[in-house]
């Protein structure tokens, strides 16, 4: 600021104010908190404030699987909500447009950082959309409909990918999870379009990426990842282990829970592979005058183009939340992103230690984790879950579905972001304690 007024100091600054009514010895007050920090301290005001009758902040948030507490801060807030952004839809127009083009561009440079692959669309709908879009790409690509989707993925994501699947004729095959991991050793045969992975996977496992790549070179398929996309400030990206395609759900970058929608699906994908990217995909280029601009490129091999040899019918993106998650990644920057991981994963590891003492629980899985574990209790995962509702906690997700009939069925699935104190931690060990013990 300084520098832009052509000024040398603060004195300079503030010269203009007579030195008789400046505080010469400056203010006695404590070092300021931060802004994730003040928002903690007024959350756990709120909470004590419910005792007395008056609103609080409600549950503290222990539940993931997809969709996380994260901090949002006010410059992602306030700059997202402007009208320019709020108003704005895809952009087919770039002469009228370059401001959302440009956003877009740079949200897809941001994704392509984190996924460790070169080409990024402008986003899809929502992770789900995305792995469907994912799929369909591969099995255009091989000319196989044969697809191998660990158990590890998402078990909404895989009934919509079921759903797509009774029109498309797609084969879907499900490897089940031992101790937590994807068993790719039990996948027979020599011939597939795709193999999808988790990373990590949904019961918060980090899967040898290694071992998927081995299974789809021995396929001849394409490997796709569903990263979560926090998981890159600590874990190598899945383009540096070979994956050929990398979707997941963005909403972790600036996006309210906001009761489960509207979120971001974000598709990553390697250069070999971009005439069958789908939805929007915004380019940089020069105008007539050698000026930088930006425009909706490659646009022939879209659905509304390449009709009969389209693999996507998918032609629009969420504008909004990704130019949120852009707003968000610029103000975090790479610093930024690890810290919020290193924050979950400490959490995580030190609940993991705590729950590790209590007799009554064990863990789930041993496999290594990132920010997110399962917990088998005396009691079903869905009671527990009822009775921590009373004590005011979102406790987290009953692993029913999509594991109906394994070890895992009935285990409470926990998640953890940098929002978690470890004061709140200790007290849900303590309330988990209490109502198992009932």
């Amino acid at each position: 600021m300084l520098g832009f007024l052509g000024l040398e100091s603060t004195d300079e600054l503030f010269r203009a104010v007579p030195a008789a009514i400046r505080l010469a010895g400056g203010l006695d007050l404590e070092p300021g908190l931060s802004e994730a920090d003040v928002s903690v301290e007024l959350a756990t005001m709120g909470r004590r404030n419910l005792a007395t009758g008056i609103a609080g902040s409600g549950l503290v948030c222990f539940a993931g699987g997809g969709a996380y507490d994260h901090e949002v801060p006010a410059v992602t807030r306030a700059l997202a909500g402007r009208s320019e952004f709020v108003t704005a839809y895809t952009p087919y127009q770039p002469e009228v447009a370059q401001g959302v083009l440009e956003a877009l561009f740079e949200y897809q440079t941001f994704i392509s950082r984190i996924t460790g692959l070169p080409i990024s669309n402008s986003s899809l709908y929502d992770g789900s959309a995305a792995l469907v879009e994912a799929v369909n790409l591969s099995v255009a690509e091989t000319h196989s409909s044969r697809v191998i989707v660990s158990a590890g993925i998402h078990p909404h994501w895989r009934r919509v990918l079921a759903t797509f699947a009774k029109g498309t004729g797609h084969e879907i095959e499900v490897v089940k999870l031992v101790d937590g991991l994807t068993d790719w050793d039990s996948v027979p045969g020599d011939q597939g379009g795709c193999v999808v992975v988790g990373f990590p996977n949904y019961v918060g496992a980090i899967e040898s990426l290694s071992k998927a790549r081995s299974l789809a070179d021995r396929l001849g398929a394409l490997l796709v990842v569903c990263q979560d996309p926090v998981s890159a400030g600590l874990l190598q990206s899945p383009g540096l282990h070979g994956a050929d395609v990398v979707v997941g759900e963005a909403q972790a970058f600036g996006t309210a829970l906001s009761f489960g929608g509207p979120y971001l699906g974000f598709f990553a994908c390697a250069d070999r592979l971009v005439r069958r990217l789908p939805g929007r995909l915004v380019g940089e280029t020069v105008d007539l005058g050698g000026t930088r601009s930006y425009v909706t490129t490659l646009r022939a091999r879209e659905q509304d183009i390449r009709r009969e040899k389209a693999s996507s019918n998918v032609c629009t993106n969420e504008t909004l939340m990704a130019v949120t998650a852009a707003i968000q990644l610029g103000w975090l920057g790479t610093a930024g992103i690890r810290e919020i991981a290193i924050g979950g994963a400490r959490a995580a590891n030190y609940a993991r230690k705590c729950f590790s003492q209590v007799s009554q629980i064990s863990l789930a899985t041993t496999a290594p984790m990132f920010r997110e574990f399962a917990l088998r209790l005396p009691i079903p995962a869905s009671v527990a879950i009822d009775r921590l509702l009373e004590e005011g906690y979102l406790a987290g997700i009953a692993l029913n579905e999509g594991y109906e009939g394994t070890d895992l069925e009935e285990t409470l699935l926990l998640a953890f972001t940098e929002r978690r104190t470890k004061e709140e931690i200790d007290h849900f060990v303590t309330a988990v304690r209490k109502v198992v013990s009932r």
